[in-house]
């Protein structure tokens, strides 16, 4: 085992600081990795500050996590010292149900690992996350980078690409789809890349008139004020697909009333109950209303190998780690486009 800087909260109401933590010896299956990159995650400020009621502390929050392998289980052959990789929202699952079996461990029916906060079977306690010096994971958790792409932004790709990517994939969105993405955030940023890369015509949904030039950046085609009445009326009906990434409960029956007959809105963002949905609204067009959550690694591989051939990646602005309680309270107040990445060469500078 061995001792490693990070950067953790010691409860609900505290900052983040400082602090040694332990890594465990590498076994027969695991990789080594020296973290060069972590992203900033909703859910590490959710998790932090225990919204979900389930923190575990200390909280070493990161699961956007870049790196190069610095050493290797004797039953690795998949990857060497000096490759680039990444690590995602899990680091383990029980590898026998169902879920598992068909490469869906983010819903392994035993609970899967998750990269931070889950029960660690290695060493007790919980497990840590990329706002350390390195990790050590399972190979079957590890992730192979795209070289050709812009490394410190390809992080957040990790949780919010393949959190969009997903629901895109199930869906079979193709050329020609019309496809909604509710909310431009680190999510939403993602989702029309992602939808236009694949064909469809993206339409970005938002309450700011202000993020309508961004938008069309980004790739989206039209952009819908979902506070306009009138825009609303003339989009409605005709929609192939929703993508939902509003972060917190909302109001979702006005966009419900945009898709065509048997149309889907997937909600991504909102881990937390939704103002009542109307019966009538999914019962006069057969519609529905579904969730999902990131991706397997299957899926997530996939992911990525599609985002090196496009030259995919997020829109980031880098941080060291010793801003990141100022980073937590603009992610809070939506004042980044789109994701922060800590840039962990600065941990060697923490006390």
């Amino acid at each position: 085992m061995s001792e490693v800087k990070a950067y953790a909260a010691k409860s609900a109401t505290s900052d983040l600081v400082p602090l040694e933590i332990t890594r465990r010896d590498i076994t027969a299956e695991d990789v080594e990795i020296e973290i060069l990159y972590c992203g900033v995650c909703h859910s590490d400020i959710h998790t932090v500050r225990n919204d979900w009621k389930n923190a575990k502390y200390p909280s070493v929050p990161g699961h956007e996590i870049i790196g190069r392998v610095t050493g290797t289980g004797d039953q690795v052959t998949e990857f060497k010292e000096g490759d680039l990789v990444g690590v995602g929202c899990m680091v383990d699952s029980c590898q026998r149900c169902s879920a598992c079996k068909e490469n869906l461990e983010q819903y392994c029916e035993n609970g899967a690992t998750f990269t931070y906060n889950s029960k660690d079977k290695h060493l007790g306690g919980h497990t840590f996350g990329g706002y350390s010096e390195t990790v050590v994971v399972d190979k079957k958790f590890v992730l192979n980078i795209p070289e050709n792409l812009d490394i410190k932004a390809v992080a957040p790709l990790l949780c919010a690409g393949i959190t969009t990517w997903s629901p895109l994939q199930l869906w079979k969105i193709k050329k020609g789809d019309k496809v909604g993405i509710i909310g431009l955030g680190g999510l939403g940023h993602m989702g029309v890349k992602f939808a236009n890369a694949m064909g469809a015509h993206v339409v970005m949904i938002t309450t700011s008139p202000s993020k309508k030039e961004d938008a069309k950046k980004l790739g989206a085609h039209e952009v819908l004020i979902s506070k306009d009445k009138e825009q609303m009326k003339e989009h409605a009906n005709s929609f192939d697909f929703l993508l939902n990434t509003v972060p917190v409960g909302h109001d979702a029956n006005p966009y419900i009333s945009l898709l065509k007959r048997d149309a889907t809105m997937v909600l991504v963002g909102a881990i937390e109950p939704l103002e009542p949905i109307h019966g009538g609204a999914l019962i006069g067009g057969r519609k529905r209303v579904a969730g999902s959550v990131i991706g397997g690694i299957k899926e997530t591989q996939e992911m990525l190998d599609f985002c090196g051939k496009h030259n995919i990646v997020s829109d980031v602005e880098m941080i060291d780690i010793q801003n990141i309680n100022e980073a937590y309270e603009r992610v809070v107040s939506s004042d980044v486009k789109y994701r922060f990445v800590i840039d962990m060469k600065s941990l060697k500078n923490s006390n």
